[in-house]
C-alpha cells in the first residue's frame, strides 16, 4: 500500500523575505532605476555631450547627431542586458544562483564609477560604457533573481516570491522619477551622482546576501550534495520536517538523470517546449496589459485634446501612473516567475537566456526607436505600444492556463501530452513509486523509472 506524502502549506519565513528583499532591492531595483534614470537628466546629459564635442572638434552636434547619441545612451543599456541574458545559462551552472548574484555585484560598482566620474574626465564614453556594464547587470539578475528565489519558494509561497522583483522594479522607476526632481538630484550638477547611485544598495546587497545559503534544488539536482541542501531548507522553512521536500527534489533529479542539461540552440529546436510555454499567472499579466493597453490610448487622447482641453493634461499624468502601475500588477514580474515554474532544472538556465534575450532586444528597440518614432508621429506613437498590450493580453487570455501552486513535477506532469495528473492525484512514496521516464518537459516516454530507496534522505 503506497503513502502519500504529506503537502503542508509552508509558512513565510524570516530567512525567505530577507533573502527575496536583499535580491530584489540590490538587483531588481536597479533594473527599474536604470530604465528611467536618464530621462530626468536628459537636457543635460545632451548638453554636456555638445559641449564635449565643442572642446575636442571646434563645433558642436546638430539636432539629429545629439539625438542619436542620446538615442545610444538610452538604448545601449539593452545592448548590455541582452549580453547578460546570454551569459545567464553559464553563470548559473558554474556559481550557483546566489553565488551569481554575488558576482555579478562588481559590474555595478565598475558602472557607477565609469558615469560617476564621466564629466570630471570629460568622456561621454564612459556614461555609454557604464550604462552599458549595467545592462549587462541588469541582464544577468532579471533572470537569476526569478530563478533563485523560484527555486527557494515552497510552492504556495512561490507566485509571492516571485512579485517581490516585479515591485522592487517599479520601486526603481518612481526612485529614479523622484530623485530626478529638480528639488532633489535633477540639476546640472548632479547627474553625475544621480546615475551612479546604484552602487547604494548593491552595497548593501553584497554585505548580507553571502550569510544565506544557495537554492536547495540547485544543491541538490547539480551539485548532489544532501547535507548542503538539508540545511538550506532548515534556513528557508519554517519546520524542520522537511523529508517530503527533498523526496520531491529527488524524484526530479531521478526524473533528470538520463537528461542533459539543455543548451538554448536545442531549446527552441525542440517542439515540446512550445507546449509547455503555454502556462501563465493569468489574472495578473491579462489586467496588467490591460491597464498598460488602456493608459497608452489615454495619453494619445488626452496630448491630442489638451490644447482644447486644458485640465487633460492632468490625465495624461494619470495615464502614466496607470502605465508604471499597470507594469507592476504583472508583466515586470510575472513573465520570469513563470519562465522558473515552466522548465524543469535541466531545461531553466537555457529557458531564461531566451526569455530574457527576448526581453532586453525588445527594450532596445524601443529605447532606440521611440525618440524617432515620437518625432514622426507625435502623440500618436502610443497607440502603437496600445495595439501590442492589448494584443498580448488576448492573447493570455485564449492560449494561457493558470498553473499556481503546483509542485515543478505536477506542472511537468500537467502537461504531458494528454496523459495529465490530476491535482488532487497524490504522489507516492519514493520506496514504492514507480514513474515512467520524463524528460525535460515532464512528457512521458516509453519505459519506467524505479526508485531506489537506498538514496533517499533518512
Amino acid at each position: 500500500m503506497k503513502k502519500k506524502i504529506l503537502k503542508r502549506n509552508q509558512h513565510l519565513t524570516s530567512s525567505l523575505l530577507a533573502v527575496a528583499f536583499l535580491t530584489s532591492f540590490g538587483s531588481s531595483m536597479l533594473y527599474g532605476y536604470n530604465l528611467a534614470v536618464v530621462n530626468s537628466p536628459a537636457v543635460y546629459i545632451k548638453d554636456f555631450y555638445n559641449r564635449t564635442s565643442v572642446s575636442r572638434n571646434g563645433t558642436g552636434l546638430d539636432g539629429e547627431a545629439l539625438t542619436l547619441m542620446y538615442s545610444l545612451t538610452v538604448s545601449v543599456f539593452a545592448i548590455g542586458g541582452l549580453l547578460g541574458s546570454l551569459m545567464v545559462g553559464m553563470l548559473v551552472t558554474r556559481f550557483g544562483r546566489k553565488g551569481t548574484v554575488v558576482n555579478s555585484t562588481v559590474l555595478v560598482f565598475i558602472a557607477g564609477s565609469l558615469m560617476g566620474f564621466s564629466r570630471i574626465c570629460g568622456s561621454p564614453e564612459m556614461v555609454i560604457f557604464g550604462r552599458f556594464v549595467t545592462g549587462i547587470h541588469s541582464g544577468i539578475s532579471l533572470s537569476v533573481v526569478p530563478m533563485y528565489l523560484g527555486e527557494i519558494a515552497p510552492k504556495n509561497l512561490r507566485g509571492f516570491l516571485g512579485l517581490v522583483p516585479s515591485l522592487f522594479i517599479c520601486a526603481g522607476v518612481f526612485s529614479a522619477q523622484i530623485l530626478g526632481l529638480h528639488e532633489i538630484l535633477g540639476k546640472e550638477d548632479h547627474w553625475p551622482l544621480f546615475l551612479s547611485l546604484v552602487v547604494i544598495p548593491t552595497f548593501i546587497q553584497l554585505m548580507l546576501l553571502p550569510w544565506f545559503p544557495e537554492s536547495p534544488r540547485y544543491l541538490l539536482i547539480e551539485k548532489h550534495n544532501v547535507h548542503a541542501t538539508i540545511i538550506a531548507l532548515k534556513w528557508y522553512r519554517a519546520k524542520c520536517n522537511i523529508q517530503s521536500e527533498i523526496e520531491e527534489m529527488q524524484e526530479e533529479q531521478r526524473s533528470l538523470s538520463s537528461v542533459e542539461t539543455v543548451s538554448v540552440w536545442r531549446l527552441i529546436l525542440d517542439p515540446l517546449c512550445f507546449t509547455i510555454e503555454k502556462l501563465g499567472r493569468r489574472p495578473l499579466i491579462i489586467g496588467g496589459f490591460l491597464v498598460m493597453g488602456f493608459c497608452c490610448a489615454g495619453i494619445t487622447l488626452s496630448l491630442v485634446l489638451q490644447v482644447h482641453l486644458p485640465f487633460m493634461r492632468y490625465v495624461s499624468v494619470g495615464c502614466v501612473v496607470g502605465i508604471i502601475a499597470g507594469f507592476c500588477i504583472g508583466p515586470a514580474g510575472v513573465p520570469f516567475l513563470i519562465t522558473a515554474e515552466l522548465f524543469k532544472q535541466s531545461h531553466r538556465p537555457a529557458a531564461y537566456t531566451v526569455g530574457g534575450s527576448l526581453n532586453w532586444i525588445s527594450n532596445f528597440t524601443v529605447g532606440f526607436v521611440f525618440p524617432f518614432l515620437q518625432m514622426s508621429a507625435g502623440s500618436y506613437c502610443y497607440l502603437v505600444f496600445c495595439c501590442v498590450c492589448l494584443a498580448v493580453a488576448a492573447f493570455v487570455f485564449f492560449v494561457i492556463p493558470e498553473t499556481k501552486n503546483k509542485t515543478f513535477v505536477e506542472i511537468s506532469q500537467m502537461f504531458a501530452s494528454k496523459e495529465a495528473v490530476p491535482e488532487t492525484q497524490g504522489l507516492g512514496h519514493p520506496d514504492q513509486l514507480k514513474l515512467r521516464k520524463m524528460n525535460g518537459y515532464g512528457t512521458l516516454e516509453n519505459g519506467s523509472l524505479e526508485f531506489d530507496s537506498s538514496s533517499s534522505v533518512p
